[in-house]
């Protein structure tokens, strides 16, 4: 019966398995044999590297570099031996959310959710620091082990927090930046769906840093733009140009995904009929490149009934010639013969209904288009009131009744890029894992109730302690996750109905099992005891249980039961997704029990049974009953 691994899966295996397809910034140019052309290449000393648990050595070539580059891959790479501790009485809702807030250092919260959410997320957004000079980064340290990091004096605090100031005078002030973006994208972009997006908000301190490193990991190729966000119209006055303006990057993993239309908030129609609002719109093609020469089938005459007038001022028409109408075709421009948009046949079905016939001043007539869609592609450039950072700040302070967090970004902002990069009704995950005051969680709630839609969220943060000078410090906020917990709550208040405003809040700690689980070679006498249970003392069953969940890769989200079977303690994970019994001394009846619902998955303790026989016996009753059932221990 084989043993839960209990760690993070090996990324660089795996990706040596995928190659090109899974990591991108290995994919360089070459020229071809024959040297007359550029051919896709794989740059073998970078995926050396990518799938390498150590730096290596030789000189890094010319290409966007920086100190610590190799190793941030490396980190990004690396297995990790923590857990995700549910934490009950924090969250909301619990039995019936489908939402996570995850507490803890988002890299490794990034690592834990590879089995789970490998492929699934379909939005990621992040407002990451952005390394002003006095920016709280993650320190990490890639040339350590965590153990070793952590011990060393000063540089993780009681609470386990990793987060240090990157002063502009430090020497590798830019390099510890971008060393731990890469890292977290690398390790973020596996978990988007293939046709996923990632909007990333940013500045002028690291715009090219970071538009060349989601270069390398998105590829250039998934490139979809930047818009500019003019979040601040007054300009901040200092350094010599008053800014005014910030950014956001937009990616997709594949040429699968689709930037969706957005509501176009300064359409207000003004022409109605009996079918709703329409604005007008030109049907002949003013393109002089699509002409009467390439596009026959578009060439062709409209006949207009000059005595039929509706209500808007519009001429019925007709595909057939009749006596007495107006007969029109495309005008003529510089001396070319253009055409219409739409073919005949689907002008035949549109006929009256969304073409008809406007009159000119001059005494013709032109063919329109009844334009009913409310929506528009989202432009490069947002300067209404809906990007300005001073709304989200007059937002949380309503939410709190005071100033606890400084330029959280709008939520019609973030809103407005839900809208763009998902669908409402496909139950798409959106994913920030710099969550800070939980703007994010707040838009998805706030666009499912407008839309009707059901997105859920993933919220990762470091619990970054306040100061005790702050505001947010006196009201009782020690941490920014305590602020983005709150917030959640109070916008779910306000937001109410039938959206689901609920959040199973899960802790990063360190794995569940004893550290002789992972070093049995390294066995004293004195240790011997331990190994009679490999589960640390403080660990309850509902640890265990995600524990086993995340190792296994299920959705953290799902619902669950527990029961009392021959007096031990069942649980039925996503109805037979997993049954786990944790008890000692497991009665064969109760092995027997779960064997019967045929679970896909099954897991025990090591101790719950006797001896080796035993063992054998339960991989006995589930070959038996459930042969396709998978079973461990821990």
């Amino acid at each position: 019966m084989d043993k839960m691994k209990m760690e993070t899966p090996d990324l660089a295996q795996e990706n040596f398995e995928k190659l090109a397809a899974l990591f991108p910034n290995c994919v360089t140019e070459r020229q071809t044999s024959n040297g007359r052309g550029l051919e896709k290449a794989i740059d073998f000393e970078k995926l050396k590297q990518m799938l390498s648990d150590h730096v290596l050595d030789g000189e890094e070539a010319y290409e966007f570099t920086w100190v610590g580059k190799k190793a941030a891959i490396v980190e990004a790479n690396r297995p990790i031996r923590k857990t995700l501790r549910p934490c009950v009485e924090e969250s909301k809702e619990w039995d019936t959310t489908q939402n996570l807030y995850i507490e803890g250092d988002n890299l490794e919260a990034l690592k834990l959710l590879q089995e789970s959410y490998l492929g699934k997320v379909k939005m990621i957004y992040i407002d990451p620091p952005y390394n002003t000079g006095n920016d709280l980064i993650y320190q990490d340290d890639f040339a350590e082990s965590l153990e070793d990091y952590e011990e060393k004096s000063g540089d993780v605090d009681e609470d386990g927090n990793r987060l240090r100031v990157n002063h502009d005078t430090d020497g590798r002030y830019h390099s510890k930046w971008c060393s731990m973006i890469y890292a977290r994208l690398l390790c973020a972009r596996s978990l988007l769906r293939q046709d996923g997006i990632i909007f990333m908000s940013i500045d002028d301190n690291e715009i090219d840093n970071l538009k060349k490193m989601a270069d390398e990991v998105f590829g250039l190729q998934n490139f979809l733009g930047q818009i500019t966000v003019v979040s601040n119209p007054r300009g901040r006055d200092y350094g010599g140009i008053a800014r005014m303006h910030e950014y956001i990057l937009a990616y997709q993993k594949s040429g699968f995904a689709h930037i969706n239309l957005i509501q176009d908030s300064e359409n207000t129609f003004k022409l109605f009929d009996e079918l709703g609002g329409f604005e007008l719109r030109e049907l002949r093609n003013r393109n002089i490149k699509f002409n009467k020469e390439n596009r026959p089938n578009l060439y062709y005459p409209f006949y207009i009934d000059e005595n039929d007038v509706d209500k808007n001022g519009l001429h019925a028409i007709s595909l057939e010639k009749k006596e007495g109408w107006v007969e029109l075709y495309p005008l003529e421009s510089q001396g070319v013969n253009t055409v219409w948009r739409w073919g005949k046949e689907k002008s035949l079905k549109n006929l009256n209904v969304n073409i008809k016939a406007k009159p000119m001043r001059n005494g013709s007539y032109m063919i329109v288009e009844k334009y009913r869609e409310a929506r528009k592609m989202a432009r490069s450039v947002w300067w209404d009131k809906e990007s300005n950072t001073e709304k989200g700040t007059l937002l949380v302070k309503d939410l709190f009744g005071a100033k606890v967090f400084d330029y959280p970004k709008p939520v019609e902002m973030i809103m407005r890029l839900i809208e763009m990069g998902t669908d409402p009704a496909s139950g798409d995950v959106v994913l920030d894992f710099f969550s800070g005051s939980a703007t994010t969680a707040h838009a998805v709630m706030e666009q499912n109730k407008e839309d009707h839609g059901n997105r859920t969220f993933i919220m990762m943060q470091v619990p970054e302690k306040t100061e005790k000078t702050t505001i947010a410090y006196k009201n009782g906020y020690r941490n920014i996750c305590s602020i983005g917990k709150a917030r959640i709550r109070n916008a779910g208040k306000q937001i109410a109905g039938e959206i689901d405003t609920g959040f199973r809040v899960l802790k990063i700690d360190s794995s569940n099992m004893n550290d002789v689980y992972y070093s049995a070679e390294d066995l004293t006498q004195d240790l011997v005891a331990q190994a009679a249970d490999n589960i640390k003392p403080d660990r309850s069953d509902l640890d265990l249980l995600f524990g086993c969940l995340v190792d296994w890769g299920v959705e953290l989200s799902l619902p669950y039961t527990s029961e009392t079977i021959d007096g031990c303690t069942v649980h039925d994970y996503a109805d037979g997704a997993l049954i786990a019994c944790f008890d000692r001394d497991v009665p064969e009846s109760v092995v027997r029990a779960i064997a019967e619902r045929q679970p896909e998955r099954a897991v025990f303790r090591d101790s719950s049974f006797a001896d080796s026989p035993a063992k054998i016996n339960v991989a006995e009753i589930f070959k038996l009953l459930s042969p396709d059932t998978d079973v461990r221990v821990l």
